[in-house]
């Protein structure tokens, strides 16, 4: 990535940090400095600079940077402006949970709620469902754009002890400087990347909190002196690369959230600057060095695409609901449905149309053009000409000249040509953003040095139009305006596909080859900015064709075929039966078995690897006759008991025509009615047992007809009660004893359904209760410290019932065992599902109660079973 950045990437040595307009929106701070719009920008402890949007009440940080004077910046837009720097063209994400006791530290549903986002971010990239397309309108220098492409590449846990107090607001305070230098040793030990393609989200436990200087004098919202809910920033590395980050303090239930947690405490996250940090991270990840709005009036201006729509309007900042979910009784709206989970949380800001979006759909054929060139006049004056850039009504071109001390210096127009004069003959990146009327930008940038004259390179050869690994080599040609020589070399992103020797490009890998052409400069031009040329490399193509011919007359039951096919590549062939012809006949290995009339269909296929495409499939098909050999029939010479019952046995027989052996299974739909081995028959539950016969045939017989005999078991036989009174001519009767006791039997459940089921056993008629429950909270809730009266539970904020129904209900039952099968609730069937997300059980209580019909005192049973569904 960083060959296509044209040396933009490392204009700015220094760390620049931007914090995320996340903290709640207040007049600017007065620090000594007389910035245009509300922001703060200062000189933390390690001589990084730092710019963002204060916190209410928070008093100045110390250190603060000079004034930079009140510019007429975004006089038609107050959009985002160019700078010249690289956005994210990619963006592979890590959660980074930085606590000496690991994730336990952080309430149950907090990381892998986090984690899910990021999951569910990657699961759509690409798409335009959530607020990461907005960003796709925005480009850099190299002609990269920040596309929604993302990956979550998993958490990272460190659990190195924090480092002594770097700063005093806090009883446990770290610094920026503490955080990156964590980051940076975390990274190396463990072999990470560092790179524009990569950002590391810092989320550390409640309590901990942070300031960019030791002083204190800048701390996230939670400390005794707040000023930010989240900031990200860059960090460069000695010998090159360097770390794009994002500092998110806890914030659940505190300052910066927002009582709107669909997805428990995560959520919290995210209204906490998540999301916020990342969208700007992907537009501007060197802070104020890509895309920011510079300047203006007013409170929306001078921000990152995040801080625009941090307005705390609900219109403005997160736009029209897209609908309602019920959480826990409460209906809460929602404005993102990312990988089909719901979400709330800002908007980002568009310059297309000049407004905070929940989503765009962007076209790269919107985008105007931006380009120019520059020339000498005298001394440091500098003749810019933007011509080949879009033009017409409406069009405005804005320059960043970047020659003042921290900040760009900017100037609009409307006009075509603009001359500048430089503050020293040194060279300096000079950035155009062209608007159309509609607020649409392109940018462009390139390095200016006074006195020297511009020049651009062109390829003027053609891209191979079927480029494939081992193929023909290419050889590119360019031409710069200058006449000077122009160099080849592969973009980094494209080092997997394509390599390069001399002018020779060879083709390694299937992608995207990027050969980037550049010209250095010399005495009297200035360096070119980067051409490229970029061109598919795909697999060769392979075919598959059979090498055996069918048999002449094959028939059901007769001589197998052996098959044969080959691939031209000479990869390994798989064959198959087509699912059109599994009743027709069956494959082992090569070998092709008959079983029915019909057409078999063989398919062949070649899947492919590094160097080849999959093969086209191939296909051999004939008919299969009539199996000539004669039919034999079965018959039981055993007769069925009339009445069967559970435990007794049955010797059961059967003979087939043909004489050959016949074997005796149990039909699917009495497997829970009775067993058999060999010819023995065991009857173990009260129902219809039908047992099946089979003889499969053999050389000289067709496979017979199954036959069955069915048999009736009926239960146990139940003695009816005595009697009460005095029977005629004999004695008083005793009135039958009331029995309301019963034996707990078995318990399971379906993992489809969450259904469970039990079985108990009974003496007298009666009937029956039963309440089944399972702990609130157990799944995404944070439990905070304050008390509940008995048998309520702080959840998300308030008292709520400590257990939860998963079922309850009440029926009258006869005499021996009873079984009960039982539905989840919808609240239950909800706890489920989220625990298969957790890949975890539900714990689930059960309590029957029984009374006799007699009367006597009730009695009451308690049963645990830990239910889980499966993934479907």
């Amino acid at each position: 990535m960083a060959a296509r950045r044209s040396g933009f990437a490392a204009r700015r040595r220094g760390l620049a940090l931007r914090a995320g307009v996340t903290a709640l929106l207040a007049a600017a701070l007065a620090c000594g400095v007389a910035a245009s719009a509300s922001a703060v920008v200062a000189r933390t402890g390690n001589g990084a600079t730092v710019s963002y949007l204060p916190a209410p009440g928070s008093a100045a940080p110390g250190g603060a940077a000079p004034s930079l004077g009140v510019r007429p910046f975004d006089v038609f837009f107050k959009n985002l402006d160019y700078n010249g720097g690289p956005v994210m063209s990619s963006n592979t994400n890590y959660t980074f949970y930085w606590s000496p006791t690991g994730t336990a530290a952080y309430p149950a549903g907090y990381t892998t709620g986090v984690n899910r986002y990021f999951e569910d971010l990657a699961h759509d990239s690409g798409g335009i469902q959530n607020v990461d397309s907005v960003a796709t309108q925005y480009n850099d220098a190299s002609g990269a754009s920040a596309a929604y492409s993302s990956k979550f590449a998993g958490q990272l846990v460190d659990t190195d002890p924090y480092p002594v107090n770097g700063c005093t607001r806090a009883p446990k305070c770290l610094t920026d400087e503490q955080i990156r230098t964590e980051l940076a040793k975390y990274i190396g030990e463990h072999g990470l990347p560092t790179d524009l393609g990569h950002e590391y989200f810092v989320l550390t436990p409640s309590g901990v909190e942070s300031c960019f200087e030791p002083a204190g004098g800048a701390c996230s919202a939670n400390s005794s002196k707040p000023a930010y809910c989240a900031y990200h920033g860059n960090a460069p590395l000695e010998g090159g690369g360097e770390i794009i980050y994002s500092n998110d303090p806890f914030v659940d239930e505190k300052e910066c959230d927002e009582p709107h947690h669909i997805n428990g405490p995560s959520d919290s996250a995210l209204f906490g600057g998540l999301s916020h940090e990342h969208n700007e991270s992907i537009t501007d990840p060197e802070p104020n060095n890509a895309w920011t709005d510079f300047g203006g009036s007013g409170e929306k201006t001078g921000f990152e695409n995040g801080d625009k729509c941090r307005t705390f309007e609900e219109a403005s900042e997160f736009g029209t609901p897209l609908g309602e979910v019920e959480v826990e009784g409460e209906k809460l709206t929602y404005n993102q449905e990312i990988n089909g989970d719901k979400y709330w949380y800002q908007q980002e800001w568009s310059n297309k149309g000049k407004t905070c979006l929940q989503r765009l759909k962007f076209e790269a054929s919107e985008w105007p053009t931006a380009t120019f060139s520059s020339a000498p006049v005298s001394g440091n004056e500098v003749k810019f000409d933007a011509t080949g850039s879009t033009a017409g009504a409406g069009v405005r071109y804005s320059w960043q000249f970047n020659d003042s001390i921290g900040e760009p210096k900017t100037v609009e127009t409307t006009a075509l040509t603009i001359s500048h004069k430089f503050s020293s003959a040194s060279t300096f990146a000079v950035a155009l953003t062209v608007f159309k009327s509609d607020g649409t930008s392109r940018g462009t940038a390139r390095q200016v040095t006074p006195g020297k004259k511009s020049q651009n390179i062109s390829f003027t050869s053609s891209a191979p139009g079927s480029a494939t690994i081992g193929g023909p080599t290419y050889e590119p040609a360019a031409e710069a305006t200058s006449k000077l020589a122009v160099a080849f070399t592969i973009d980094a992103a494209s080092s997997a596909v394509c390599s390069i020797s001399g002018v020779t490009v060879k083709f390694i890998g299937v992608g995207t080859c990027t050969i980037d052409a550049n010209q250095a400069g010399a005495a009297e031009y200035d360096a070119a900015p980067q051409a490229q040329q970029s061109f598919t490399v795909s697999r060769k193509t392979q075919t598959v064709s059979f090498e055996s011919a069918p048999p002449p007359s094959p028939s059901v039951g007769g001589t197998t075929y052996k098959v044969a096919a080959k691939a031209s590549s000479g990869l390994a062939v798989t064959l198959t039966i087509d699912a059109t012809s599994a009743a027709v006949c069956s494959i082992s290995g090569s070998t092709v078995s008959f079983i029915g009339e019909g057409t078999c269909r063989i398919d062949a296929n070649q899947a492919g690897n590094s160097e080849y495409s999959p093969a086209p499939q191939a296909q051999q098909s004939f008919s299969v006759g009539p199996d000539p050999r004669p039919a034999q029939t079965i018959s039981f010479t055993s007769v069925a008991p009339g009445s069967a019952t559970i435990g007794t046995t049955y010797q059961v027989e059967a003979e087939a025509s043909s004489k050959l052996a016949v074997a005796f299974t149990i039909d699917a739909s009495s497997a829970s009615v009775c067993t058999v081995s060999g010819s023995t028959v065991t009857f173990t539950a009260a129902g219809t047992c039908t047992i099946d016969a089979n003889q499969p045939g053999s050389a000289e017989f067709k496979p017979a007809p199954q036959a069955q005999q069915s048999v009736t078991v009926a239960p146990v036989a139940v003695v009816p009660p005595p009697l009460q009174g005095k029977l005629p001519g004999g004695p008083m009767l005793s009135p039958p004893e009331p029995d309301s006791s019963f034996t707990a039997g078995t318990s399971s459940f379906d993992p489809r359904t969450g259904s469970v089921t039990f079985s108990e056993t009974i003496k007298n008629t009666g009937r029956f209760n039963w309440l089944l429950t399972f702990p609130n909270g157990k799944f995404g809730v944070f439990t905070a410290a304050a008390r509940c009266k008995t048998g309520f539970v702080r959840l998300a904020g308030r008292c709520r019932p400590s257990k939860i129904v998963f079922a309850k209900g009440v029926a009258a039952v006869p005499v021996g065992i009873v079984v009960f099968k039982l539905k989840p609730s919808a609240s239950a069937l909800r706890a489920l599902k989220t625990a298969l997300k957790q890949k975890k059980s539900l714990p689930v209580t059960a309590t029957f109660t029984f009374q006799s019909s007699l009367g006597g005192s009730p009695v009451s049973h308690t049963q645990t079973i830990a239910v889980k569904l499966k993934t479907r």
